[in-house]
């Protein structure tokens, strides 16, 4: 079993040195995630409430992390329970405040150029269905030049049937129109009622064609100056204003479909590129994390979350350091029990010191002060001490590792060590 050294002042001065790096990287990486904390908190409170539990929740979670390094089983489950909830607290809004700045400077491309391609994709089938109803259109203004021209010459053409829907719906129509007005207007050839019916629904239907090559027209124009970086509000706006002036009614007419299914328009709700507010950031950073997550959401939060572990593995480690081992304190608690100084104390003990039969250093018993014997009761306990009896004597032996590192503890002295008088040598 192998122990760490049992003296904070223990003069190996590249460990110390080290401890000193680590505690000090600590405290920058703090100093980032309370900041990241932050400006996360600071897009729902206030400034001074989010400095402030900002600042309280960072500290918690570096002194947590000491403790947790530096304390007994028994404690760390309740600490670590701690630590994990202030641990969350922090990753959720340095994530937001992370996915904020990250979209400030790739969201609003980023969800330009997809309302672009969903509104090029809309225009699209818009244009496909124009195209197919002037088709249609065009059609139907040719059938009914020649049906006006067949009823002016030969008549009778309302009383004949269409495959067509749109032109057998005209040819009721006119039927219907002249049956309302009786037996004045008889049916033959020439220029009477059913003509002027049909010529009057050629004219309706060229009007519709017309009107359907205007929206087709205004369409194509509104596509060729349509940009990928153009503002969300604007791409939409202006895709509105061509889409309602469609004659949706004469699209479905022409194109023999009652219940034609439109093209949607995109709803500036579902691509916001810019956000009003700080607390419309924190609900948008947190709704797309968990309905649409990208790789800036997922880079955010392990990045949030990164920060907070660094910061715990760093405390954890230089905890113990920083606030001495358990051998360290049982050290010091037993100079503490002799009322001198904990260099003094190591001296004093290791005079006492002797070989054992096969080599290992031991104490008499009857030799130890209170404050030796209680350190030799915690060292027998964890297993770098045995009580041993021979003859009539009892004898400690320690732990090689715990002999040289009392030994290395007095390499350095400090001044209570160089100012406590000296033994008298003595003499046999």
């Amino acid at each position: 079993m192998s122990y760490l050294p049992l003296d904070g002042d223990n003069p190996a001065a590249g460990s110390r040195s080290m401890v000193g790096a680590i505690f000090l990287s600590t405290c920058l990486l703090s100093i980032v995630s309370w900041y990241t904390t932050y400006q996360g908190m600071a897009l729902y409170l206030s400034s001074w409430f989010a400095f402030l539990a900002s600042l309280g929740v960072q500290s918690a979670l570096v002194l947590v992390a000491w403790l947790i390094g530096s304390q007994s089983n028994s404690r760390r489950t309740l600490l670590i329970a701690v630590y994990g909830i202030t641990a969350l607290v922090s990753v959720a809004f340095s994530y937001v405040s992370l996915y904020t700045w990250f979209s400030a400077k790739e969201r609003p491309a980023l969800v330009q150029r997809q309302l672009y391609d969903t509104i090029t994709e809309s225009a699209g089938k818009t244009d496909q269905l124009l195209s197919a109803a002037i088709s249609e259109g065009r059609k139907h203004v040719l059938a009914l030049d020649e049906m006006t021209a067949a009823e002016k010459t030969h008549g009778f053409i309302s009383r004949s049937q269409d495959s067509d829907p749109y032109l057998a719906k005209i040819r009721e129509s006119v039927a219907a129109e002249a049956k309302s007005l009786g037996a004045a207007y008889a049916e033959g050839s020439g220029t009477g009622l059913r003509y002027t019916a049909f010529d009057r629904h050629t004219k309706l239907a060229k009007s519709s064609v017309d009107q359907m090559l205007a929206a087709q027209s205004a369409l194509a124009a509104f596509r060729a100056n349509l940009k990928p970086l153009d503002a969300s509000d604007l791409q939409i706006r202006n895709y509105r204003a061509v889409y309602d002036s469609i004659p949706w009614n004469d699209v479905e007419q022409q194109a023999h479909m009652p219940r034609l299914e439109r093209p949607a328009v995109p709803n500036l709700a579902e691509h916001l590129d810019r956000t009003a507010s700080g607390q419309e950031d924190l609900l948008l950073g947190f709704t797309e994390l968990v309905t649409a997550p990208t790789g800036r959401h997922i880079f955010a939060l392990m990045l949030a979350a990164f920060i907070d572990i660094i910061v715990f593995l760093l405390a954890y480690a230089s905890g113990p350091y920083l606030q001495g081992s358990r051998e360290q304190r049982w050290s010091r608690a037993s100079a503490a029990v002799d009322g001198a100084d904990n260099q003094v104390f190591v001296r004093t003990l290791l005079r006492k010191l002797e070989p054992s039969a096969a080599g290992m250093p031991r104490v008499d018993v009857s030799l130890l002060t209170p404050g030796e014997l209680q350190l030799c009761l915690l060292l027998a306990a964890k297993g770098a001490a045995t009580l041993a009896q021979e003859e009539d004597k009892r004898f400690y032996l320690l732990d090689e590792n715990i002999h040289e590192y009392l030994v290395e503890s007095l390499s350095v002295p400090r001044m209570p060590l160089r100012a406590a008088p000296k033994p008298a040598a003595s003499t046999s």
